[in-house]
């Protein structure tokens, strides 16, 4: 079976999944996109240079803003938006990142229209209802992911504090920090 994954956004996040999808094994390509020219291409790149040694066969390909490079993807992981910085909230990114999360959902649903879409971008919940409403698919086929980083981070912090290693920690974060309201997300949208 063929497997064709993209991945919007070239930062740490979508670097490190592409990275990560490839070394498994998860999908035959992996198709990863920004706006910032020749950044996709040579992560892309330093990745794929790395298959003969990491034994991965996953052709890995950048692209900037071309989203016809994306068709026919089964899987689209949108890790796109401006990072949090110190003194800013996860509410405080809601217009920027709405509206990036927006355009590159329409944009690869475009080429891509049966694809399932992962939402990473922050604030996670508004962000995955703002793809959700974007892609106008059916609620199944859209989901948001963070639990998982969310509690490794937690876990690390429990190890720090008590000086042994991550693994040895058993823990589960459930829930978010930032209470948005849903009636933002249509107002957003416009």
């Amino acid at each position: 079976m063929s497997r064709k994954i993209t991945v919007i956004g070239a930062g740490n996040v979508g670097a490190t999944c592409a990275n990560v999808i490839a070394h498994k094994g998860l999908a035959n390509q992996i198709v990863l996109v920004d706006i910032k020219k020749g950044i996709a291409e040579g992560k892309a790149l330093d990745m794929w240079q790395t298959a003969s040694v990491n034994i991965f066969d996953t052709k890995i390909t950048g692209v900037t803003d071309d989203y016809l490079a994306t068709r026919g993807s089964s899987v689209v992981v949108i890790t796109s938006g401006i990072p949090r910085k110190p003194g800013i909230s996860r509410a405080d990114l809601i217009h920027t990142n709405a509206s990036i999360v927006k355009e590159v959902t329409e944009k690869a649903i475009r080429y891509s229209p049966d694809a399932v879409i992962v939402v990473v971008s922050n604030p996670l919940d508004v962000m995955t209802y703002v793809a959700y409403l974007a892609a106008n698919k059916e609620s199944r086929k859209v989901f948001g992911m963070a639990g998982i980083l969310d509690s490794a981070r937690y876990k690390s912090f429990i190890a720090d504090a008590l000086n042994v290693s991550p693994r040895d920690i058993q823990a589960l974060l459930l829930g978010g920090g930032t209470a948005i309201p849903w009636s933002l997300c249509p107002a957003i949208l416009q």
